[in-house]
């Protein structure tokens, strides 16, 4: 996204995809810090890491940086900040991302840096290449070193216009070329051309070569969905496509309207909830241009959400709703070594009438840990909170945890209702989730619900 002006002159899409080449995943290597597996992205702690985040024009707002933890109070476990490599905008040097970075660590956010003056080359005059965006990164190189845990370099901001497209292809494998002999470890992030939406399909059928071309396999692929993703179906197959070939691939911006069209918000957000795949919404505030409706907080009062700041952040497959921290912070959500003061089970007693059920899934498994769910369900009676108990079989233990209040006492296993998911109507239902460690045998526990 440019600061105040529209995304310019995007064709039509076709009104059926096109057939793309078929693409093959490639197996990671290992890293500093984030690494991929597949169409996964793991943290340092090799953890599954789903970006829930925004955009944050740091570049043009050098002074609001405290907006950082505004966007944390409001549950994003990521930031994608703009910086300028100097060409088009006031150069962010060593010293600035430095305090950049230590910022997103201080507020447990993962930070993904972007040169923003790449933005629409070839069609745009002023944007520059990619190749003077590795320029900057490796001038600032001192910055970024030792900061692969939290930081993931996203090389430039929608490199390409629509002029020339082919041209992303070749440049976008020598930048990460460079980056890697220059000794950059960091996860490598790529924007697609055609401004970011990649309608030539550029990006998406060469995806298998360019990952290829990186040597440590650590690539992450960047799409913007705004107007040319107005639809389920060209949003489910674009992503699809990607999840299928085992490549990874976040939706880096979005928006809920614009001008070039009006994005499904709703089916891009399902979507990358369904298939773990992060999502990163345009921006947190300062748009101009006629865009001001992409503003997710008014005035950078964190107090004055916007409508889309509403829809991003509590509505349906959300940010409060779906993120969790990065397990690099030991977040806040890691349960107590000792359970607090009161009771670890629930009352033996309770209120007559009010009673819920709670259902256990292993949602993804990988080497030593897993990803679970537990679907707590009201019985006939409303209800206005839950606790769910269960013992472990086989000495699994939680590496994070998010809706809900986990406390744990060698394998037994305590979860409470949070303030916001604890009311359920009769018969109505609410999920939490939790990542975990495993010895080999993971045999899911029973599980118990007791409501108040």
């Amino acid at each position: 996204m440019r600061k105040r002006s529209l995304l310019g002159g995007l064709a039509a899409l076709a009104t059926a995809l096109v057939a793309g080449a078929t693409l093959t995943a490639q197996p990671a290597q290992a890293a500093a810090g984030f690494t991929v597996s597949g169409s996964r992205i793991l943290d340092a702690n090799g953890n599954a890491f789903v970006m829930r985040g925004v955009n944050h024009a740091h570049t043009w707002y050098a002074d609001k940086l405290g907006a950082l933890a505004d966007i944390k109070a409001l549950g994003a476990n990521t930031v994608r900040v703009v910086l300028s490599s100097g060409d088009r905008w006031t150069r962010n040097d060593a010293a600035d991302v430095t305090n950049v970075i230590n910022q997103c660590k201080a507020n447990r956010l993962i930070c993904v840096l972007e040169v923003h003056d790449t933005t629409g080359y070839g069609e745009d005059a002023a944007a520059t290449t990619l190749a003077r965006a590795v320029d900057y990164w490796i001038g600032i190189k001192s910055a970024l070193a030792g900061q692969e845990r939290y930081v993931i370099l996203n090389i430039g901001n929608e490199p390409y216009g629509n002029t020339n497209t082919a041209g992303w292809v070749a440049d976008t494998k020598n930048a990460i070329t460079r980056l890697r002999a220059a000794g950059f470890e960091h996860s490598i992030m790529v924007d697609a051309p055609n401004w970011g939406q990649d309608w030539s399909f550029t990006m998406r059928d060469n995806a298998a070569s360019i990952f290829a071309t990186d040597p440590q396999r650590n690539t992450i692929f960047s799409i913007h969905m705004y107007g040319v993703f107005d639809t389920a179906a060209e949003i489910t197959d674009y992503l699809g496509r990607f999840k299928s070939a085992g490549l990874p691939i976040v939706v880096g911006e979005f928006g809920f309207n614009h001008s070039d069209g009006n994005p499904d918000e709703d089916t891009i957000m399902a979507t990358a909830q369904a298939e773990g795949i992060g999502y990163l919404g345009w921006s947190w505030s300062g748009n101009g241009g006629g865009v001001e409706y992409l503003d997710l907080v008014t005035n950078f009062d964190a107090t004055q959400l916007t409508s889309w700041g509403q829809r991003l952040f509590n509505g349906a497959n959300g940010i409060k709703a779906t993120s969790r921290e990065a397990s690099v912070y030991a977040g806040s959500s890691t349960p107590p070594s000792t359970p607090p003061s009161g009771p670890s089970t629930p009352p033996s007693n309770p209120p007559a009438g009010k009673s819920c059920s709670a259902a256990y899934a292993i949602t993804g498994q990988w080497g030593g840990g897993f990803q679970g769910a537990v679907t707590v369900k009201a019985g006939s009676a409303a209800i206005s909170s839950w606790t769910v108990t269960w013992t472990w079989p086989n000495g699994q233990r939680f590496t994070n945890t998010w809706n809900a209040t986990v406390t744990t006492s060698g394998d037994a296993v305590t979860a409470r209702s949070m303030s916001y998911n604890g009311s359920l109507p009769a018969g109505g239902s609410t999920s939490w989730g939790f990542t975990a460690s495993s010895t080999g045998t993971n045999t899911a526990p029973a599980v118990s619900c007791a409501a108040a």
